[in-house]
């Protein structure tokens, strides 16, 4: 089907190249005058469209609805729908890169109040410097309000050197209920047992293996990759910790999150701590469960093998009766079998000349007869 524009278009070359009249080239081309003088009044899209661009090459791991939180701030009153036309028609689609395919272990729930402090989360990220030196940064979250409570980078980071970082965050922000990481020899080490025993903070330790168990670390390691390690070339150690603590504070206070309703996380938090809203009741709440131990793990699969051996036994000790009902089952097919070749017999020989029905009948009970006992 040919649309309005198309029309005019055909109109215009008519009048411009054949001489027309505008009343028969509209004749032509079966289309209404009206709807070749018409003239949108909708206002130019150049501007928002140059908004769009910036905000784009500025953030450029941004999808369009992150655009649209931003272009709304900025009192934009476009629609959501609008914006991701614009944002397709100016190609600023962001290129999904491949995840890997991840296992699904079991997962117990941990219940967490919803306020902050309630439940920490650490773990490293690796990067290198432009001349090629590694380093790696340690980053701390929390579960709750999501915000980056730490993000320090440097060539070299020991369990000691976490527990100090540990230890002034604690200063600044409070003592967290529980905090979870991975089997790391740093988060392993002496230095961080006797600080999780002298401060009593509870520490979990994810199953080995399973970096899906925690989840709210992993996927801010993601996002600081995905939107800052991947998007800027390092040349000292000065260099990387203004770029991520720059990159943290804007994380914090103006990057929207999509699990908060495209908050900002120290809204959040200010949203949390004056309602005093509580959740550790709440089944709606929507946190994801952390797995247990590796204990807790191989207790499970111990129950599951202790039901897969009794049912196997009973399997076995049932067995001689099921054998009987099989038996059963086989002379009752086998009399019913006799009895439809003794009634064809019948069949044929009372009804072969007086009653072709008759006949006809027996005739297909004998067929069936035979048929069953082939089988």
């Amino acid at each position: 089907m040919v649309g309005p524009a198309a029309k005019r278009e055909a109109v215009a070359h008519l009048k411009a190249v054949m001489g027309l009249s505008e009343r028969r080239a509209c004749q032509i081309i079966s289309a209404d005058r009206k709807m070749v003088r018409y003239r949108s009044r909708r206002p130019s899209e150049a501007e928002l469209r140059k908004k769009l661009r910036d905000l784009a090459n500025e953030r450029r791991r941004f999808g369009y609805r992150r655009l649209f939180v931003l272009l709304r701030r900025e009192g934009e009153p476009s629609g959501v729908n609008r914006i991701y036309r614009l944002y397709r028609e100016e190609g600023l689609s962001v290129r999904k890169r491949k995840a890997r395919r991840r296992a699904v272990g079991t997962r117990a729930p941990i219940l967490v109040e919803a306020k902050a402090n309630a439940r920490w989360s650490l773990d490293f990220v690796h990067d290198q410097f432009a001349c090629g030196r590694r380093f790696r940064v340690l980053n701390i979250v929390d579960d709750v309000t999501r915000e980056c409570l730490a993000a320090i980078p440097d060539t070299s980071i020991s369990g000691r050197r976490v527990a100090r970082e540990l230890t002034a965050l604690l200063e600044r922000r409070g003592k967290p209920g529980m905090i979870v990481s991975d089997h790391g020899t740093e988060f392993t080490s002496n230095a961080i047992l006797a600080w999780s025993k002298e401060h009593k903070v509870e520490w979990h330790y994810i199953a080995p293996g399973k970096p899906m168990q925690n989840g709210y670390i992993e996927s801010f390691n993601g996002r600081m990759r995905d939107e800052l390690l991947n998007e800027s070339l390092f040349f000292g150690l000065d260099h990387a910790r203004s770029a991520i603590a720059e990159w943290a504070d804007d994380y914090n206070h103006s990057r929207p999150h999509s699990s908060l309703g495209y908050q900002t996380p120290a809204r959040y938090a200010g949203t949390i701590a004056a309602t005093g809203f509580n959740a550790v009741q709440d089944e709606g709440y929507a946190f994801p469960p952390v797995a247990p131990t590796a204990p807790s793990g191989v207790m499970k699969t111990a129950e599951a093998l202790l039901c897969s051996f009794a049912s196997s036994l009973i399997m076995t000790l049932s067995f001689p009766a099921l054998r009987t009902k099989a038996r059963m089952r086989e002379a009752v097919e086998q009399r019913r079998r006799q009895g439809i070749l003794t009634t064809a017999g019948i069949l044929l020989c009372a009804g072969w000349v007086p009653h072709f029905r008759v006949f006809v009948w027996g005739c297909l009970c004998l067929i069936s007869g035979l048929d069953l006992s082939a089988t």
